[in-house]
């Protein structure tokens, strides 16, 4: 099952979360927080992105998990969904929604929020992120039940 709501990610009652998150080739520390990232450190704590440091550079779409430190989930799944140049490409979003579904199948996890992974910092345009997030999740979300969230202030 798949559902596109407005809000919060962080706000999802889910096993796991998704953080469109970057090659991990600059130190966390050194970036400026934004989007999901941003509320992770706000609300979550620096735990998650201490344990992704360890993990070193990422390739583009791929994705891992760490602890949600703080935040009442099983885990955090990263995806690098952007290049070296803070963009990201139809193929970048197919792949970190693909290996997101794998890292949670892996772990048993059945209840996944996404954000509109290329939207926002990786420049896609919303409408367009949406139909290639959902289009990923169609062809291997089957026994998911996942909520893609369409980031909305309160």
């Amino acid at each position: 099952m798949i559902r596109v709501v407005e809000g919060d990610l962080l706000d999802q009652r889910v096993d796991a979360i998704v953080n469109a998150w970057n090659r991990n080739v600059l130190p966390w520390w050194l970036l400026v927080p934004q989007g999901v990232s941003g509320a992770l450190k706000r609300r979550g704590g620096l735990q998650p992105f201490r344990e992704l440091a360890r993990m070193g550079p990422l390739p583009l779409g791929a994705a891992v998990v760490t602890s949600a430190g703080t935040l009442p989930y099983q885990g955090i799944i990263h995806v690098a969904g952007i290049n070296l140049l803070w963009r990201a490409s139809e193929q970048s979003i197919r792949d970190s929604v693909a290996n997101a579904l794998a890292r949670a199948r892996e772990r048993g996890w059945r209840s996944l929020a996404f954000p509109l992974i290329g939207a926002g910092s990786g420049g896609f345009d919303e409408e367009k992120a949406l139909a290639l997030v959902r289009a990923a999740l169609e062809a291997g979300a089957g026994e998911f039940d996942v909520t893609v969230v369409r980031y909305r202030k309160r």
